[in-house]
Order: C-alpha cells, then sequence, then structure tokens
C-alpha cells in the first residue's frame, strides 16, 4: 500500500516538509507518479518494528544490575 505525502506525514506525526525532505535527501525511498510522491507503508511498519525491538533490547541493558568489582577495596 502506497501513501501520498501528506498521508505518510500523518502516519509518522510530522509535517509535510518535513517527509519532503527525508525523500529528497533519500532517507525514505519514494516513488514519484507525476503529481506526487508516493511511499511504501510497509517500510515504516517494518522500520517501526525495529526500532521497537531495539527499544525493548536498550530497556533490558538499562535494568541489568552493575556487578560488584571484586578488585576495588575500601581503603580508608
Amino acid at each position: 500500500m502506497y501513501l501520498s505525502v501528506k498521508e505518510t506525514a500523518e502516519y509518522l506525526s510530522c509535517s509535510e516538509s518535513y517527509v519532503k525532505t527525508l525523500i529528497q535527501e533519500k532517507k525514505i525511498r519514494a516513488l514519484y507518479d507525476g503529481t506526487d510522491y508516493m511511499i511504501n507503508k510497509e517500510q515504516f511498519t517494518t522500520h517501526m518494528n525495529q526500532l521497537e525491538k531495539y527499544k525493548e533490547l536498550i530497556e533490558e541493558v538499562r535494568s541489568e544490575p552493575i556487578p560488584e568489582d571484586i578488585d576495588i577495596k575500601d581503603e580508608d
């Protein structure tokens, strides 16, 4: 399914000009149909899923306790 620039901006909760900038910088792949750019919605679905997995991984790493170092000695 393809989305217009306006629909993509609504889907990503950003402005249309930002979406156009991303297209011009080739950060979003798009097809030009003669009047408007068309963006494949699946690339965002896949990207959003990958971001969610990455966030979960980061949270998992952050929640691990820091092990005590056995070499640290209190020398006071």
